[in-house]
Order: C-alpha cells, then structure tokens, then sequence
C-alpha cells in the first residue's frame, strides 16, 4: 500500500468513528464534540489538496511507507 492510501484510511475511519461518537442517534454516542473531529479531517483533506502539504504523510514516509500514484493507478478502480 501507498502513502496515499493509508491516509484515505486513516481520514475514513476518523470520519467513521466521530460520527459515531458525535451522532445523538449512535448507540455508542458521547459528545457533539466529537463532530469537530469530523470538521478537522474535512479542512485537512482540503488544505492538502489545495498546498499539497499533508503531515499524516510525512509521517508515513518517515515509517518507510513507499509513495505511489493514486489508489486508481493499479487498475483496481473503475
């Protein structure tokens, strides 16, 4: 896997995870707070598009992840 791809899974399951602890309708609800979390990802997903400056990324380089092209670059999509 790419460095990419970890980070849609990781932005994914960020998403995933403060809805289901920021919706009143979870049954694992907590806190509204929690829905800022989801508002976070959304404005780092976009800042990285719009800078191409992502940390989640330097990161996962630094952890040796290799970079790569887009998750449609191995044929698997569409």
């Amino acid at each position: 896997m790419t460095v990419e791809r970890y980070i849609r899974i990781m932005a994914g399951t960020v998403v995933l995870i403060s809805l289901a602890l920021g919706y009143h309708g979870s049954p694992i609800f907590v806190s509204e707070w929690f829905l800022a979390l989801t508002a976070f990802a959304g404005f780092n997903l976009a800042q990285s598009g719009i800078t191409g400056f992502c940390p989640p990324a330097i990161l996962f380089k630094k952890l040796g992840v290799p970079e790569g092209g887009s998750a449609c670059g191995t044929g698997k999509c569409g």
